[in-house]
């Protein structure tokens, strides 16, 4: 695709702001239909579906913020010129196409195009099957707003693919893509490193993990807990497992007060056998498989363990490297952990809950990578072009 101007990229998105507040009623409309289509027995998967009036404005609002981001292209990342009068520049380039598998939310078809034109990416967007009327008007929006502005509809495209059909283009693209990323489950993402024959940047599962030391402050740990498990339980963000050391003071105590404090937030607590005495009305889990397991739901897990180190390792072990806290009054203590856990983010005395690209400042985001290429944490604007040599000669040879 063509370089586009910064001014071009922006009349795009002044319109599709004008075009998506003059079609509010009807975008809910069809997301209705999504709704009374939905079979699954998965709330998550149906909270991430719903488009209501405030879902609509944070769409406008996502495209406001991406619209007042400076353009990403054509940034001078270095510029020399060597002995030989040889100027080197290193600049910022567009990826060129990029595809984006997702599931059930409709904002994505938003935030993900919008950060893609943005960067002067084209973008295939692949959206799941009940969120197919959501995202079929959402594209037919993108169109016009393209369209009104001379350029094609190419530049942001929805594909209309089932699972096999899905396969089939990943193994033989019909098009160059550049980079894939897989948004969802570890089904999908596994699908997509099965079948795909370019560039995948992994948007993980949370699973993400609370360390509270014996230097905690209770009050600031309780209010911790619940709001990075209860906000809401379909984010990647949101906290599965909660490792409770040995060592603080009334741990029983403690531990009973916080298993109170969730059910009472009707979150099911479920626990390893380390705290089975302490808690003998919760089930107990065995299946060492739990540890790995991302509850998108109404449920933690709780265990105690020995101190900061084997916390440290559990996590390493169990989490898919998305977001960890430790709650703790000692600096020194959070300063080991943080380092020592290898996760996108790590947090001192906070929810889980902010790793978000507008928590965070980043503005929307195509997705939160938990790979180590080339980035990981929210995948903004600046995130969605990779870099390109320029170099300036004057009949200059290798000698």
């Amino acid at each position: 695709m063509e370089l586009l101007n910064t001014n071009k990229k922006n009349d795009v998105l002044d319109a599709m702001m004008r075009i998506i507040a003059e079609n509010k009623q009807a975008i809910i409309a069809e997301n209705q239909k999504d709704l009374d289509a939905f079979q699954k027995d998965d709330q998550a998967l149906y909270d991430r579906l719903v488009v209501n009036e405030a879902k609509v404005d944070g769409m406008i609002q996502a495209i406001k913020e991406v619209r007042q981001q400076e353009d990403p292209v054509q940034q001078v990342i270095s510029n020399r010129t060597l002995e030989t009068g040889l100027n080197i520049q290193n600049k910022t380039a567009p990826f060129g196409t990029i595809m984006i598998i997702y599931e059930s939310r409709p904002d994505v078809t938003i935030e993900a195009a919008v950060l893609a034109f943005k960067a002067n990416n084209k973008i295939l967007l692949k959206g799941g099957k009940e969120a197919k009327f959501s995202n079929l008007i959402l594209e037919k929006c993108w169109h016009q707003a393209l369209e009104e502005n001379g350029l094609s509809k190419d530049w942001i495209k929805l594909l209309h693919m089932n699972r096999q059909e899905t396969q089939d283009f990943l193994r033989n693209p019909d098009e160059k893509l550049d980079l894939i990323v897989p948004r969802g489950g570890e089904r999908l993402i596994a699908f997509v490193k099965e079948h795909a024959t370019c560039a995948v940047l992994i948007s993980g599962r949370g699973n993400n993990f609370l360390y509270i030391t014996p230097n905690a402050d209770w009050e600031k740990t309780v209010k911790v807990v619940i709001n990075a498990k209860t906000d809401k339980i379909s984010g990647c963000n949101a906290l599965d497992k909660v490792l409770i050391d040995k060592n603080i003071p009334d741990f029983e105590a403690k531990v009973k007060d916080l298993n109170t404090i969730l059910n009472d937030h009707q979150v099911e607590v479920v626990v390893d056998a380390s705290l089975a005495s302490t808690l003998p009305n919760n089930t107990v889990v065995e299946d060492k498989n739990t540890w790995y397991e991302e509850f998108l739901a109404m449920k933690i897990m709780l265990s105690a363990v020995d101190n900061e180190e084997t916390a440290i390792e559990m996590i390493n072990k169990y989490s898919g490297g998305h977001s960890a806290a430790i709650l703790t009054e000692d600096a020194k203590e959070a300063e080991v952990f943080m380092e020592q856990v290898d996760s996108a983010a790590v947090y001192h005395n906070a929810s889980t809950r902010f790793t978000d690209g507008g928590q965070m400042g980043v503005g929307a985001e195509l997705a939160i990578s938990t790979d180590k290429l080339h980035h990981r944490g929210p995948l903004g604007l600046k995130q969605l072009v990779t870099n390109k040599y320029y170099v300036f000669g004057d009949g200059h040879i290798r000698v």
